[in-house]
């Protein structure tokens, strides 16, 4: 059975049972406490967490996964896989323990004419938390299953909650008996190899409290409505089904392998670490490409650099496997025809993944080459030193500076006839992961207490937006807090958090920064400072009380700063228009990656498959503003999610999208999906200006406009300074760019002519040095102060022609430069000289701490700078005795 259709069956059995099927969210979701959507459960937490009242009772999905613990064990078993899909089925406060047993059991057991997938029953064995006498029962009473064959397990590993404070529970998971040539009998207490745990259903029932329940702490409370959550391991099925040894050979993994043979000529199975490099290329790849198809570009912080480091994998295991040309966008494509049709957007947005992946390993390409030269340099000071092993440090250095991984170190030192520490290295990537941990757990410990927001909710219900429509609205305050905590009345010269249950006032979401203005009722005034949706539907408003006090029940007049709105939306137009011109630039290849729409000024961020160039922003803009002349009117409305797409809506990636959305067109020229304010017509926005663009990371570029009067008032002031520099010159304005031109031109000469005249100074200097040369042992030395500013070319310049000077005979000389407090030093050698071994990159160090410096070089010529012009005379001392000691 292909895994498409194993997909099909568990939606279709569930939606037949009254389950609502939910697409699957993004991998990436406003979550501070998770880099990526790593469980089915995910998109549906403000349910489980009462955020937000859900929609429906029941829900399936398919959900698209990324764990990245366990990057380094990826291939090295058959077991770890980054990327993998979790089916599911969800209860909130609907059916419970008997009715996700009886489901489960059903589809599992059911024939395959019948729409199920036949497994065996008398290979299913259950596990359950050891207090969980219930579910036993229930697994005997509506399964059948017999005793012996229900397991019990301790709070570790049958015991479930998020990690944080908030909702938990046992849970009970079903396993399949793979049989006796897999290993032990004895069910999966005694091997996890053999029993193969493919559905883990939660009975989410409790409350835990800051220790969890996993780890001995008692629970604190019972949940008012219990609900389900359970997860199916859709790849572990389908191997199964199957037929194959493990989730490599399955009809989505294994093409991906068969790729990476045609490249290399080798076979899977044939060689053991050849077939860790072939599953790493198969899982990174996949996952890679998901995680491009759902906005994530690579870089060197949280989600990029976890791509980045699953490309940098590929790359290495290809280069292990003997090919070294290009390959990333050639794994690409066999993973979107493998993928696309449960995920079309995979295939949607191929160009756009594929540029990324080629951008990247251009770039690791290149970096291979820098880091190899960093690598030569370490092989060679460890053989210089008569050591035969490179350093932990140094691999550890390799590794997180120049990504390299260790396996590729280990090859390279090995062709070199080194080992590697890697002892060391391995202690030092530890010390890393702690840290990690450590930042993962002070992220997920940092959310503030949102229990009072969260009651607010349940009482009243979601805020009702009135910003569309109106910007002036009678509501009444019906929640007040003051530092977090409910409040009964806040007085004046206090801040404080109030929810009212209706606001003309935009909450700061998708990239539209929050409404300010005025709260006014009888006898009080608030200023409003800032609007966010701490949870999600209920808008909470930080306000300073002005004058009077603020009480529950306070009847209010909201009125928002309707000028600065009208510039906010303005701006946000604006984003749709550039992001629309910015793709069809790159034909459609780009996507934005964050924004910023604040008064009379945008910021745009996206991805680009390559440089951006000035000639590029310069259409881009000029065909934005061409279209404002077409003063289309901007239309919004709501539809469903999917009738949106069909109609050619941009969604953002990462976004969180319900059924039913909001789509703003702007003629045919922009339609996005979009909560935020916008002009009545496009003309309103008058003038868009880009005024600056810099690439922010690998891959990702930003632009920033004025809009409107703002634009206007910097087009203004360029004219301004350009007539004042036309003045200055003498020319009229067209002629400007030809004049300034000469001017540096002529400013550049008279610098070659100024160094030309500095330097021949320099050098006249040069036989009268060469004369005062000192014999030390033999050798002629020159050690001296020079007087006046001397620049390091130039000090090289005089170094080298005084050497010269010297003529066959050994010569060592030693120039210092002072300079207010830094001094600059400069030490070269004859032939002669290094034949009796004294190198100029060896002296430096007996003289450079006497100048409080440092420096190096080769044998001939080596340089250098300190703090301690003082210490001329103590260094040239130094240099002395170092020749003379030889």
């Amino acid at each position: 059975m292909e895994t498409h259709e194993i997909n099909k069956r568990f939606l279709d059995y569930f939606e037949k049972h009254g389950h609502t099927r939910v697409p699957s969210a993004s991998l990436i979701l406003d979550d501070p406490t998770l880099l990526f959507v790593n469980a089915g459960m995910v998109q549906f937490k403000p349910y489980f967490l009462g955020e937000v009242p859900p929609p429906y009772p029941r829900a399936t999905s398919v959900q698209k996964c990324v764990r990245t613990g366990d990057i380094d064990e990826v291939g090295k078993t058959t077991r770890h896989n980054t990327f993998f899909q979790m089916a599911g089925n969800f209860s909130f406060g609907d059916y419970f323990k008997e009715g996700a047993i009886e489901r489960a059991w059903e589809l599992i057991t059911s024939s395959q004419d019948e729409g199920g997938f036949g497994f065996d029953p008398d290979r299913l064995w259950a596990t359950v938390y050891e207090h969980d006498a219930e579910t036993a029962a229930l697994w005997r009473e509506v399964a059948g299953l017999p005793s012996e064959r229900i397991q019990f397990r301790g709070a570790e590993d049958n015991y479930w909650d998020m990690g944080v404070p908030g909702p938990g529970g046992p849970c009970s998971e079903i396993y399949y008996d793979r049989g006796p040539e897999f290993g032990r009998e004895g069910g999966p207490v005694v091997d996890e190899d053999r029993y193969l745990e493919i559905w883990n259903l939660v009975f989410m029932q409790d409350i835990r409290g800051e220790g969890s329940p996993k780890k001995g702490h008692p629970v604190v409370g019972e949940l008012p409505k219990k609900n389900i959550d359970t997860g199916m391991g859709v790849e572990r099925v389908a191997y199964l089904l199957q037929g194959v040894a493990n989730v490599y050979e399955t009809d989505l993994v294994r093409p991906v392998i068969a790729r990476a043979e045609e490249f290399s000529g080798r076979r899977y199975g044939a060689d053991h670490a050849d077939d860790v490099r072939f599953r790493v290329i198969a899982d990174h790849a996949r996952s890679g490409a998901m995680l491009i198809a759902d906005g994530v570009t690579p870089g060197n912080e949280a989600r990029g650099y976890v791509l980045r480091r699953l490309l940098r994998r590929i790359v290495r295991s290809v280069r292990l496997l003997g090919v070294h040309e290009p390959v990333l966008p050639e794994f690409a494509a066999v993973v979107r025809d493998a993928m696309a049709p449960s995920y079309p957007e995979v295939a949607r947005d191929f160009d756009r993944i594929s540029d990324v992946m080629r951008v990247e390993e251009e770039t690791f390409l290149s970096t291979l080459t820098s880091g190899s030269r960093i690598f030569d340099l370490a092989a060679e000071e460890t053989r210089r030193s008569g050591g035969t092993m490179l350093a932990g440090d140094k691999a550890f250095q390799l590794h997180d500076t120049y990504g390299f991984p260790i396996d590729l170190t280990l090859e390279m030192a090995e062709e070199q006839g080194l080992s590697v520490d890697e002892e060391g290295f391995r202690t030092l990537m530890e010390q890393q992961r702690q840290r990690a941990k450590a930042d993962a757990a002070a992220r997920k410990t940092g959310r503030g207490d949102l229990s009072a927001y969260r009651k607010v909710l349940e009482q009243h219900g979601e805020t009702e937006f009135l910003g569309y429509t109106d910007l002036q609205a009678t509501a009444r305050v019906i929640a007040l807090l003051e530092d977090g905590r409910p409040a009964a009345v806040v007085g004046e010269g206090h801040t404080a958090e109030l929810v009212l249950d209706r606001t003309p006032f935009y909450a700061e979401s998708g990239g539209q920064i929050a409404d300010t203005g005025v709260l006014v009722g009888h006898g009080v005034e608030l200023k409003v400072l800032d609007v966010q949706k701490l949870v999600p539907g209920l808008f909470v408003h930080r306000v300073e009380v002005v004058g009077g006090e603020v009480a529950i029940d306070t009847e209010l007049v909201a009125s928002v700063d309707a000028t600065r709105r009208s510039a906010i939306a303005r701006s946000h137009s604006a984003t749709h228009l550039v992001h629309a011109a910015v793709r069809g630039a790159y034909d459609r290849r780009a996507a934005q990656a964050g924004s910023l729409n604040s008064p009379g000024r945008m910021r745009f961020d996206f991805t680009t498959p390559g440089s951006v160039s000035a000639d590029l922003l310069t259409s881009v803009e000029e065909e934005v503003n061409d279209y404002l002349q077409t003063d289309v009117e901007v239309q919004s409305y709501t539809t469903t999610k999917d009738k949106a797409l069909e109609l050619g809506a941009i969604a953002l990636f990462g976004e969180k999208y319900g059924n039913q959305v909001r789509v703003v067109d702007m003629g045919d020229y922009s339609r996005e999906l979009c909560g935020g304010t916008h002009v009545g017509r496009i003309g309103e926005l008058g003038l868009v200006k880009l005024v600056g663009d810099a690439s922010i990371g690998s891959g990702v570029h930003r632009v920033e406009a004025l809009v409107g009067t703002d634009a206007l008032r910097h087009v203004r002031k360029e004219q301004l300074l350009v007539s004042q520099l036309a003045g200055t010159l003498k020319v009229p304005t067209e002629q400007l760019p030809g004049r300034i031109e000469d001017v540096l031109t002529r400013l550049r000469n008279a610098e070659k002519e100024i160094e030309r005249l500095r330097t021949q100074q320099v050098l006249g200097s040069a036989g009268s040095l060469a004369e005062r040369a000192r014999d030390v042992a033999g050798v002629a030395v020159v050690a001296e102060k020079l007087d006046g500013d001397v620049d390091a070319g130039a000090l090289r310049t005089l170094a080298g022609e005084v050497r010269n000077r010297l003529g066959s005979r050994p010569g060592v000389v030693a120039l210092f430069a002072p300079s207010g407090e830094k001094v600059s030093f400069v030490v070269a050698t004859t032939a002669a000289a290094r034949d009796k071994g004294l190198a100029a990159g060896k002296l430096v160090p007996s003289f450079a701490e006497a100048v409080g410096g440092r420096g190096g070089g080769k044998a001939d010529m080596a340089q250098g700078g300190g703090t301690n012009p003082a210490g001329v005379e103590q260094a040239i001392g130094a240099l002395r005795g170092a020749v003379a000691a030889g």
